[in-house]
């Protein structure tokens, strides 16, 4: 946010801009950011404002200089979006915007059912999805695909429909029911959740859902990657 700064008989008088962006844009997606005019209250002021890189290499293209609408460029990246109130002659700071490769594929890496054999801990073994970026190849041959890590993945208990026998495992010494866990693929691109079974009644089976999203917050395709857990005598 950038401000002008007056004296205190001023405050009705514009002093900042005020910027917010999601803080990574993928290939392939838009992003639309947001900016507020602000006067010395910190109240909304009417002006136009316009959007522009801010950089110098073209690592973000601003396709709408109104509504600030803009892609990545080049990947791997950060770029910069400033706002501008020419009329108010105030520029706001520069938002950092990563650019990466589009997630286009999540998909399970082991087995989708597991059983459990009932003991003092019985926890399911690591119900594991990968997310990654599939690349044509120029010469008409096999896809490529390009593990993507740092991509949030959402494991969710859909059944049983109410929380209580089951679990998410988030560390080795917390027994209190955790039905939904956002994991961040590693740097293989893979992501993992287990179960455990907290205690009676035992269900007949657990089924969790594993969506991948996007940065703009788009599902990406294969998403709900569906694992059951059994737990048997």
């Amino acid at each position: 946010m950038a401000c002008n700064k007056f004296g205190p008989a001023d405050l009705s008088r514009v002093i900042a801009i005020e910027v917010s962006a999601p803080d990574s844009l993928e290939e392939y997606d838009t992003l639309t950011p947001r900016a507020r005019v602000l006067d010395g209250h910190g109240d909304s002021v009417a002006a136009t404002v316009v959007w522009a890189a801010g950089d110098t290499a073209p690592i973000l293209i601003v396709l709408d200089s109104l509504t600030g609408r803009t892609v990545a460029n080049r990947l791997g990246q950060t770029g910069h979006l400033v706002a501008l109130s020419r009329s108010r002659g105030i520029t706001s700071n520069a938002i950092a915007i990563r650019t990466l490769a589009a997630a286009d594929t999540v998909f399970a890496t082991g087995a989708t059912v597991d059983t459990v054999t009932l003991s003092a801990d019985s926890v399911s073994d690591s119900l594991k999805v990968e997310v990654a970026d599939t690349i044509k190849s120029a010469s008409g041959g096999d896809s490529l695909t390009v593990t993507l890590a740092g991509r949030p993945v959402v494991y969710a208990i859909t059944y049983p429909a109410t929380s209580g026998p089951v679990t998410f495992v988030t560390n080795d010494s917390t027994h209190g029911p955790v039905t939904t866990d956002t994991v961040a693929t590693d740097a293989s691109g893979m992501a993992l959740a287990r179960v455990r079974l907290l205690g009676l009644p035992v269900p007949d089976s657990v089924v969790v859902a594993a969506i991948a999203r996007r940065a703009v917050g788009d599902t990406v395709p294969g998403s709900p990657v569906t694992f059951v857990v059994r737990f048997r005598p």
